[in-house]
């Protein structure tokens, strides 16, 4: 038998690799039959000259993945049915009786409708369209690491079905003392709930209490995330202005129709960075009081205010049930944790805990043992110290790099807090071209337009992320971007 095999003894792929891909490739052309008999080892050693180690070591390899089949007494033959035949489905004739198309529920079709942002592409030198993205290169990884090996070591109980929907103990006990300490939060640790970053918190809450119709109060700008997790799910966003002082609550009162929910970033509005006032804060708390409507704080960055202590929490300010509180561990550590969590009314813990479990029974186990040393050992509270200073500085580098080089052509909106600058360029260039000229001089920018209820009122606005670039540079990105708006 002639079975015209190419062996390449100079190649770097051995030689029962390649004997294995030429009978493989034989056997799915036809050059080799289904059932043919194939020669012995010993008499394919002897006729491509290899020794007959390399042709049984090929001949198991298409024994063990169904391709031959050994015939006790007779030999080896190639099998009838072969394994890539199995892998292959035939499709059933469509009857004309078939719908065209699936039908989804409300919540899917709702979702169909929703335009999210687009998947990230690779990004230029200078981006500063990650407005809260963290500086990853600053953060200890090998205190994490430690953390880590030493949750393995802890018990075997860590790989096991979590007994707790609402997180593991010792880390709401944590983040309980940490919030009471640092966000003068009030709260007892069988009223935190862990999550899988604010986005699932967001998404629970909203399942949880709005029905179709039901209407959501948001800042306009506000984060549109929040705004599409809402939309989705069928509740009817009311956009509410927000000036220096936060959502002006005057409109609050003019609304004649029922209000479920109130969701706001009191702390540092996104993404503006106003800070809901005092007089305001209490305003909006009489009036959930009064009105029966649930407040969502998202307090999403509020550690990081450099020119004083950062803001309370508005659920501190208030004894009521009316507050649910939303934070994160993506911004003060690292995004891909997805570690954030709720303060919830103790009437709400059980359908909260119920609600968990249906998702996803609980957050990873490992992580939260470790984060919990973190934040126990004092790491997380240093670590905070440490990007304030950072961030403050990177900030200021920015506002003034946006002063010297573009002067009037730009407004620097919000405090001096957060981690990025809202700003609206004045020129007559639209956002595309604007965004256009800029990616041509290796510089990525986002546009606040998705921001706004009406996309017209985020026009020429810009959000610049500046936690993540070093000083060099921020300068180096707001030179370009000046050589571009002057032009």
């Amino acid at each position: 038998m002639d079975l015209a095999l190419k062996l390449e003894t100079t190649s770097t792929i051995p030689l029962h690799k390649q004997l294995y891909d030429e009978l493989r490739q034989a056997i799915l052309s036809g050059r080799l039959e289904s059932g043919q008999r194939m020669p012995s080892t010993r008499a394919l050693a002897k006729m491509l000259g290899i020794s007959r180690a390399t042709v049984l070591f090929s001949y198991d390899q298409l024994l063990s993945e169904g391709y031959l089949k050994t015939i006790p007494a007779s030999g080896t033959f190639v099998a009838c049915q072969l394994p890539d035949e199995l892998l292959r489905t035939t499709s059933p004739p469509i009857s004309s009786a078939s719908p065209s198309c699936i039908e989804l529920s409300t919540y899917g079709a709702t979702l169909a409708t929703v335009n999210l942002p687009p998947p990230p592409g690779q990004k230029p030198l200078i981006n500063f369209s990650c407005y809260g993205k963290p500086a990853l290169n600053e953060f200890p990884i090998q205190t994490w690491r430690r953390l880590l090996s030493r949750a393995c070591r802890f018990s075997t109980t860590i790989l096991d079905y979590p007994a707790d929907p609402l997180g593991y103990k010792p880390l709401r006990e944590a983040i309980a003392r940490y919030l009471t300490q640092s966000r003068a939060v009030r709260c007892e640790p069988d009223q935190v709930a862990i999550v899988n970053g604010s986005q699932q918190a967001l998404d629970l809450i909203a399942r949880l209490f709005l029905n179709r119709g039901d209407q959501v109060i948001m800042e306009d700008p506000g984060y549109f995330e929040a705004r599409y997790i809402f939309q989705v799910q069928g509740a009817k966003v009311l956009p509410v202005p927000v000036d220096r002082s936060g959502l002006v609550m005057e409109h609050l009162s003019t609304l004649t129709t029922p209000v479920k929910l109130v969701y706001v970033t009191p702390s540092h509005q996104f993404p503006t960075g106003a800070v809901l006032s005092l007089p305001r804060r209490l305003a909006l708390l009489a009036w959930a009081q009064q009105t029966g409507a649930i407040i969502l704080e998202d307090d999403y960055d509020s550690e990081f205010r450099y020119d004083e202590r950062p803001i309370p929490a508005l659920q501190g300010l208030t004894s009521s049930d009316s507050v649910i509180y939303i934070g994160t561990f993506s911004k003060v550590m690292f995004p891909s944790l997805r570690m954030g969590y709720l303060v919830i009314p103790r009437q709400l813990v059980p359908v909260v805990a119920r609600a968990k479990w249906l998702v996803d029974r609980q957050s990873p186990l490992l992580e939260q043992h470790a984060l919990t040393n973190f934040i126990n050992e004092g790491h997380l509270e240093s670590h905070i110290r440490r990007m304030r200073i950072l961030y403050a500085e990177r900030r200021k580098t920015l506002v003034q790099a946006l002063t010297q080089h573009l002067g009037n052509q730009v407004t620097i909106m919000g405090e001096n807090a957060g981690m990025n600058v809202m700003v609206q360029f004045h020129t007559h260039w639209n956002d595309e071209e604007i965004i256009a000229q800029a990616e041509q001089q290796g510089v990525e920018l986002i546009s606040a337009r998705s921001c706004y209820m009406k996309a017209e009122d985020g026009n020429g606005k810009f959000l610049l992320g500046c936690t993540d670039l070093t000083s060099e540079v921020i300068q180096e990105g707001v030179w370009r971007l000046a050589q571009i708006l002057k032009a």
